[in-house]
């Protein structure tokens, strides 16, 4: 199982009000970005970890929400948060 570093994401572009993460990748370490789905599964099915690092070097790991359909969310220090959001576009 590889321990992996979120460093990018790509948001929908709906006209709603609500966007929704649709990417994660890492460039320059992983191939490709991997669709939510994807990320999702490799957890689920315990292939890989992910996790984010704040401006400080902070961990926050990286967990499935079960919703229709599932996402993904930072959870560090036993708090789910939002660390996803404030990382940079992925290069498509």
């Amino acid at each position: 199982m590889a321990d992996c570093q979120i460093t990018c994401i790509n948001l929908s572009h709906t006209n709603g009000r609500h966007e929704h993460i649709t990417h994660v990748g890492n460039p320059g370490v992983w191939s490709s970005r991997l669709t939510v789905a994807q990320a999702v599964a490799m957890i689920r099915n315990k292939e890989h970890t992910f996790y984010v690092k704040d401006a400080r070097g902070n961990r926050a790991n990286v967990g499935v929400v079960d919703g229709q359909p599932p996402y993904l969310r930072t959870y560090a220090d036993g708090v789910w948060s939002d660390n996803l959001l404030s990382l940079q576009f992925c290069p498509i």
